[in-house]
């Protein structure tokens, strides 16, 4: 029997509404016509790395990211939220029979149960906080359970990994501090060092890193250091097991990753005591995983590894229980 699955971030909502996107909006992603999703626009029928037809029979709840590029404006930003948002509800009405609007914990465990794909709205690089801080209580109240504050670039909130020594800017601490008070959680993924720390010293609520790696196994900047690691540990939060190929092994490698390296981070945490931490982050839909994570339907002999490896009561807690534990604790 399959484990659930609670996946903490994917860019396949962000896809597959492209073309129904504002068009200046679609134009400020920059996104040429050939890389636009032919496959339609349905959750249910996609092509794409995450559908109802690559999942199968598998228990699934996924975060779909609005991802917003850092070439976007504060204003754009809004209109692309809005964007991705109505489409996941439309998608949700549409399809009752198979996917269902994840708003709290009874939603979520009444998803898994009734083998629906659970829809739980996230915003990867969200600048539109930037623009009015009321975005953050307007997010919330639409289903917004999680969001991020930058991308790769110094942006209006704070700052990736393109500028080291830039930390959080004053609507940046303003963000946290106003998404603390509406229980939507922080994810650290794509900040810096410099906006981690920040962030560590100034956080009272538990927080996650949706889709990262351990820096110590393979040393791209957008992996966790363990003292990162240890930081969310001690918090009570999560880290998202990344499938991106250049986050699991060293880009000098020259090679695909295979289930070892991948079991490797796991294992890494693991041994940091993470038993509680670690869950999936797949980035599916962003990034260009290895040919044994090339999308949803490889999860089952991916839980089949993680049991040879680590046993049923890790594999499940890694797969899911973590997850849905943290999110019923803190968020919903």
């Amino acid at each position: 029997m399959a484990f659930p699955i609670f996946d903490l971030h994917c860019d396949t909502a962000s896809m597959l509404c492209l073309r129904d996107v504002p068009g200046g909006v679609r134009e400020a992603l920059e996104v040429s016509e050939e890389l636009m999703p032919g496959c339609g626009s349905s959750l249910v029928e996609s092509s794409l790395h995450i559908s109802v037809k690559a999942i199968g029979n598998m228990p699934w709840l996924q975060c779909f990211a609005c991802f917003i590029p850092d070439t976007m404006d504060v204003e754009q930003a809004g209109e692309l939220w809005r964007s991705v948002s109505t489409y996941l509800d439309a998608q949700a009405a549409e399809h009752p029979d198979a996917l269902a609007a994840v708003r709290g914990a009874d939603d979520a465990r009444a998803a898994l149960a009734s083998g629906k794909l659970g829809i739980v709205k996230t915003i990867e690089n969200a600048r539109l906080f930037a623009a009015d801080p009321a975005w953050i209580h307007r997010c919330a109240e639409d289903g917004v359970v999680m969001a991020s504050l930058s991308w790769n670039a110094q942006g209006p909130l704070a700052s990736g990994h393109d500028v080291e020594d830039a930390g959080l800017t004053p609507a940046g601490r303003e963000a946290v501090r106003l998404m603390e008070e509406e229980r939507m959680v922080l994810d650290v993924s794509h900040l810096n060092d410099a906006c981690f720390a920040e962030v560590a010293r100034m956080a009272q609520r538990p927080f996650i890193a949706s889709h990262s790696n351990a820096r110590a196994v393979c040393g791209h900047p957008r992996n966790l250091t363990d003292a990162q690691f240890c930081e969310i540990r001690d918090r009570g939060g999560l880290v998202g097991l990344n499938y991106y190929s250049g986050f699991l092994v060293d880009e000098a490698e020259g090679r695909e990753p295979t289930y070892d390296d991948v079991l490797a981070h796991v294992e890494h945490w693991l041994d940091l005591g993470g038993e509680r931490v670690v869950a999936l982050g797949s980035d599916f839909d962003g990034c260009e995983p290895p040919s044994c994570l090339a999308d949803a339907s490889k999860l089952g002999a991916f839980q089949e590894r993680l049991v040879e490896h680590f046993g049923g009561d890790i594999t499940e807690a890694i797969c899911g229980g973590n997850a849905l534990r943290f999110f019923a604790e803190h968020a919903w």
